[in-house]
Order: C-alpha cells, then sequence, then structure tokens
C-alpha cells in the first residue's frame, strides 16, 4: 500500500473507526441530541464548535485536493451556523461526514509524489504534514468531544 492510501486509511479510521484509540467522529457524535451539542460547559466550547472546527479544516484541506483555493481563516474554523434543532445539529453532522469521505477518497487517488510537494504556499509546510496534521488535530479535538459529551449526558442535559 503506498503512503497516501496509508494517510487515507487514517483519515478514514478517525472518522468512522478502527484507530489505535477506538474513538472516532461519528460513534461519538451519533447519541448527541442538538441541546447537548449547544450546551456550554464551563468556559470550553461547545461540541457544536468542536464539530464544525474539525470539519471546517477538512473541508479546507479537501478544496485544494480539487485544486481550489485554500480559503481557510483561523478565525472563521470556530464559528458555525445556528443550531436550533435536531435538523441543524444532523445537518452538520452529515456534512462533516460527505467531506470526510470525499477527502479520503481525494487522498486515495493522491500521487505519493505530491506529499513531498508544498501545500499551497511554504509556510503551511507539504501535503504530507497537513495530511497528517490534520489526523493529529482531529484526534486532539475528538478528545475534547469525548470529555465534554460525558459531562453533559452526566448532568442530563
Amino acid at each position: 500500500m503506498h503512503t497516501a492510501a496509508q494517510i487515507a486509511k487514517h483519515l478514514k479510521e478517525v472518522n468512522s473507526g478502527g484507530n489505535w484509540t477506538w474513538v472516532n467522529l461519528q460513534d461519538t457524535l451519533k447519541d448527541i441530541t442538538w441541546q447537548q451539542a449547544i450546551t456550554k460547559v464551563y468556559s470550553f466550547n461547545t461540541i457544536a464548535v468542536l464539530t464544525n472546527h474539525i470539519g471546517y479544516y477538512a473541508t479546507a484541506i479537501l478544496n485544494v485536493l480539487r485544486g481550489n483555493l485554500l480559503e481557510a481563516k483561523d478565525e472563521l474554523s470556530f464559528t458555525h451556523p445556528p443550531i436550533n434543532n435536531e435538523g441543524d445539529w444532523q445537518a452538520m453532522i452529515t456534512k462533516l461526514n460527505d467531506d470526510w469521505q470525499a477527502l479520503v477518497a481525494a487522498v486515495e487517488q493522491l500521487p505519493d509524489e505530491r506529499l513531498g510537494e508544498v501545500f499551497v504556499a511554504d509556510k503551511y509546510g507539504i501535503y504530507y504534514r497537513n495530511l497528517h496534521g490534520l489526523i493529529e488535530h482531529t484526534h486532539y479535538h475528538l478528545g475534547q468531544l469525548t470529555l465534554l459529551k460525558k459531562i453533559v449526558q452526566a448532568e442530563g442535559k
């Protein structure tokens, strides 16, 4: 299996399971209600904010792999459309999953030679760094999601 295919496998596993941590986005998010998703715990970001934040960067990288410009800004990554009902929350989860699956497919098709090429601009490093960074970033926030979920569900919110 070539390197890009291995990276795609890791991306798939952090989204839908089979990674070393035994925690993934889809299983973590599947039984969270919209009210729980927007519940503020202490001064932490909400589950909805973190979910959108994870998806924001996955979509940004996917767009570059599709030949588009990088249109991501860190300050925009923590904002999302209002979540006023279960449909809004499920739409966010569906978009995350759909974009993530498209990202996995795009990375699977990426020639290994591209992994060492500059990703958009020198300041971002190479494709390899950005793809692995996305995996690491997702695991980091997945840990936060897991803890927030336990807190809001234990408090019966």
